[in-house]
């Protein structure tokens, strides 16, 4: 009977350590499966063909950097839409994070277009040669256009519950690069915010940004960053917080002002040198500094770069 007994125990175990492996390898090869899923919805997605939408577009009379340019835009455009379209499609099989993947290498792809056009138009070192004015007009609205459609494309996303726009979580897209330039000493890279964001996430402060410019000083010499200011495209919904400062503005109940201003960190304190107030500070807080009024119409990215780099200029000229 002993026997009988061990010999019974020993076949359950046995049965079950079978019926485990055979779970673990089901599991293992779904795993893999799903990996492999993603990864190949991710090359779907990056391998999307242009869904002809601008095919039938006549190109206009360009020069031949335009043209050139010109077809770049179309290829992005219609790009952006396909990725679009798949994305919204295969929503039911795949997982944000593999959204968040696919929506971030396009955005990516895009920055040397952004970049090219800033250095076409804006940048001012190194242009032996610089374009006409109408030409800068162009490209500038080449930009605009390819701005406005991502930012399209990620409200969309965001609508579809695709992804998240809140900056404060920490797999969203909240913003995106939209081109650098060189003017003088200074290297300005620009981002958009898809929607106005509280200017800070932890304090209600009445400002939302729209644009953010990372301002480096570079070394002459060297070409080295030498420190960073931060600027701001800002919303205002309460204009009683500088109304004293523009006495040309007359009516008391004006609400929503746009505004550039500067980034003044407050912390941890910018001049301590001791690190553990960098370290225990979770999200640091800055006041804002308004350096130029826009009044209560949002500018395009073009027009609010266009009035960051006189401002710069004039700052650098005082």
């Amino acid at each position: 009977m002993k026997v009988s007994i061990s010999k019974t125990v020993y076949m359950c175990v046995n049965e079950r350590q079978r019926c485990n492996s055979e779970d673990t390898r089901r599991t293992v090869s779904e795993g893999v499966s799903e990996v492999e899923r993603q990864r190949s919805f991710l090359a779907d997605v990056a391998m999307a063909p242009s869904c002809g939408k601008y095919g039938c577009c006549s190109c206009p009379d360009l020069s031949q950097v335009e043209k050139s340019i010109w077809l770049q835009l179309q290829f992005f455009l219609s790009k952006a839409d396909c990725i679009l379209d798949c994305l919204i499609q295969g929503q039911k099989c795949v997982s944000r994070d593999t959204v968040v993947t696919a929506v971030q290498s396009f955005l990516y792809t895009c920055q040397p277009f952004f970049n090219h056009l800033e250095h076409l138009t804006r940048s001012t070192v190194s242009q032996s040669n610089p374009l006409p004015a109408e030409s800068c007009t162009r490209l500038l609205d080449f930009s605009q256009q390819l701005c406005d459609k991502l930012e399209q494309m990620l409200l969309r996303c965001s609508s579809y519950s695709l992804l998240s726009l809140d900056e404060k979580e920490p797999q969203s897209v909240s913003q995106f690069c939209i081109g650098q330039s060189q003017l003088g000493h200074l290297r300005l890279t620009a981002f958009r915010y898809c929607v106005p964001t509280p200017y800070l996430s932890q304090v209600n402060t009445g400002l939302y940004k729209r644009m953010r410019w990372n301002v480096e000083k570079l070394n002459k010499d060297e070409e080295r960053e030498e420190e960073t200011d931060y600027y701001f495209l800002c919303y205002e919904d309460d204009f009683t917080a500088h109304k004293e400062a523009d006495d040309s503005h007359g009516n008391d109940d004006l609400k929503g002002i746009w505004s550039i201003g500067r980034w003044v960190q407050v912390d941890p304190d910018p001049n301590s040198d001791d690190i553990y107030d960098w370290i225990l500070c979770e999200v640091p807080l800055a006041d804002y500094h308004r350096l130029l009024f826009l009044g209560e119409d949002e500018p395009s990215s073009c027009k609010a770069t266009d009035s960051l780099m006189k401002l710069l200029l004039t700052l650098e000229t005082d």
